[in-house]
């Protein structure tokens, strides 16, 4: 198979969806692989490393989408990009067409093959391309909103760990999955007092079971959630629904019930977000304010730490490429129930129920396909 990469060029994002190591592991299996010019740079890897590799380099985007019949990358293509995909070409990157109707719009049009990797999903419900992006997502949650408290950006100038004397700052989580669980360790770490919320007793049982003494759980509800935001100082959205857009947990009239220079992170902001003030944002110009409350809803968040990303997310996704280009995208995903999931439009139909129901959209059994 002809495998493209293009670089990556949506604002801020240096990831690269595949390393020499995944260049070199394709080729051995006789794929050709064609790179963009700099495509790795921001992750670290060099043209060189790529020839080295078994890639080819090509000098424009347009001329890898013109030559791939397969092209891999890392966030969602953008409006610059809609044009340059072709009609039964397969994509294989983050989606997250729920949050955005004119890319769900775009790739109807375009014919295209949208294999999403946040909608992979394995029999005990676990999404193993989402996880690692998760888990950076889940650190750096807790790391940026340190850093957003601070009193000259405007926020509260309490200092998580406390010191001797000085009682330590406190965080809520909103959500105990992947990135609630990664965040109430580094919170937990820093010696915050935490509290994770979540509506799956079993799953805050097990929390209960792993977390160190400063993170205790609680049932989510509304009123648990306004109770709590009054009085803590980190507030951390990690909540969601694979494929469909995050609930919002936090609504507009919570603000004035929070502490001025309260920190909200919404990491569910690429999925629409939980916190209904949360907008998107760059790491350029991350936050922004309402009702004297910090906002930080950078959609890309792993991507101002590219080298550690992408190498966390090409380790889940290397077997799951290098199974689509030996066998094409419908023998692999006849084979592969996770990977079939993670369909969500084939040749103008959706066929993942949740992007359907964001935007009422007509929605096709993927089983047709078969």
């Amino acid at each position: 198979m002809i495998i493209g990469v293009p670089k990556e060029i949506k604002k801020n994002e240096d990831r690269v969806a595949l390393t020499p190591a995944g260049v070199l592991e394709l080729s051995k299996k006789g794929h050709k692989v064609y790179v963009q010019t700099h495509a790795g740079e921001g992750s670290g890897f060099s043209n060189e490393e790529y020839v080295k590799a078994g890639a080819e380099i090509l000098g424009t985007i347009e001329e890898v989408y013109s030559i791939a019949e397969m092209i891999i990358k890392v966030k969602e293509p953008i409006e610059s990009e809609y044009n340059l995909i072709k009609e039964n070409q397969l994509l294989f990157t983050y989606f997250h067409f729920a949050s955005y109707q004119p890319l769900t719009n775009a790739m109807i049009d375009r014919k295209s093959i949208c294999l999403a990797y946040e909608t992979v999903e394995m029999p005990d419900r676990s999404l193993p391309l989402l996880i690692p992006m998760s888990e950076v997502a889940g650190r750096m949650s807790v790391q940026q909103g340190a850093k957003y408290l601070e009193k000259q950006i405007k926020g509260s100038g309490v200092n998580l760990g406390g010191v001797p004397g000085v009682p330590p700052g406190k965080v809520l989580i909103l959500g105990g999955g992947v990135v609630g669980t990664q965040a109430a360790k580094m919170a937990a770490g820093l010696g915050a007092q935490v509290v994770i919320m979540d509506v799956s007793l079993n799953r805050l049982r097990y929390l209960n079971d792993v977390m160190p003494a400063n993170v205790v759980t609680m049932f989510s509800n509304e009123y648990n959630i306004r109770s709590l935001i009054k009085t803590h100082d980190l507030i951390i959205g990690a909540v969601l629904i694979p494929g469909a857009k995050a609930p919002n947990l936090i609504t507009r009239d919570m603000l004035k019930e929070m502490r001025p220079g309260t920190v909200l992170v919404d990491v569910a902001v690429d999925q629409g977000g939980c916190i209904e003030t949360c907008r998107p944002t760059t790491h350029e110009d991350p936050t922004f304010i309402i009702d004297d409350v910090v906002h930080y809803c950078v959609a890309n968040m792993p991507g101002a730490v590219p080298f550690t990303s992408t190498l966390a997310l090409t380790n889940a996704t290397l077997p799951y490429a290098i199974l689509l280009a030996d066998l094409g995208w419908k023998e692999a995903c006849n084979r592969n129930a996770a990977l079939k999931k993670g369909l969500n439009i084939v040749n103008g139909k959706v066929v993942y129920k949740g992007v359907a129901d964001a935007f009422n959209l007509e929605y096709h059994d993927v089983e047709e396909l078969f």
